[in-house]
């Protein structure tokens, strides 16, 4: 069995009209949150990926500072967040699932999947911005954020978090493509009937 056969069967049926490399795209865009939460997780397991001696950072980092469950809460819904692209090709991206009352079996309206991805996508174009900042151990704002990486452990962070510059430009091209594919379907659908 082929990795897109049982990517398919795993995640539901591939929507009519999709092509290929739609889908892939779409799972890449699932797994580019992936490794960033491997590496969130390690770090506050214990990994020595961050810098941790109290003797030459008074202050803990953020990571380590913070709650555990918030690590693992970021990381599930971060992932979960991502895993929506695959909706966009998937027919579960076209018909209300039957797990949900009241709509199952209708056809999901184009604009309540288009409106929130490309939203989702706009506000990721901030991903490669902040991943540059807490690289140099800076938040947002520019204030440092006590998150000290040295040699070894900056390389490992680029490594874990550069796929993240990849999700907003493929969310963006999957929305503009499940647009065209499902209005152009409609529009297809309307003149057959008119054609009557």
């Amino acid at each position: 069995m082929t990795a897109y056969r049982f990517a398919e069967r795993l995640h539901g049926r591939t929507a009519a009209g999709v092509p290929r490399w739609a889908v892939w795209a779409a799972y890449a865009t699932a797994l580019t949150t992936l490794p960033s939460g491997v590496w969130r997780i390690a770090a506050k397991a214990g990994a020595p990926l961050v810098e941790t001696d109290p003797v030459t950072h008074v202050d803990p980092s953020a990571l380590a500072a913070g709650p555990w469950w918030y690590i693992i809460a970021l990381t599930v819904v971060s992932e979960a967040l991502a895993f929506l692209a695959v909706g966009l090709v998937t027919e579960w991206g076209e018909v209300w699932p039957r797990w949900i009352p009241g709509l199952r079996g209708r056809r999901v309206p184009v604009p309540a999947a288009v409106l929130p991805a490309a939203i989702g996508a706009t506000l990721l174009l901030f991903l490669p911005y902040t991943m540059v900042m807490y690289g140099f151990g800076l938040g947002v704002d520019g204030d440092a954020t006590r998150l000290i990486l040295n040699g070894w452990q900056n390389v490992v962070f680029w490594v874990a978090y550069a796929p993240l510059a990849a999700w907003p430009p493929l969310l963006g091209i999957l929305t503009v493509h499940y647009h065209r594919r499902r209005t152009t379907d409609l529009r297809m659908r309307i003149a057959a009937e008119a054609a009557r």
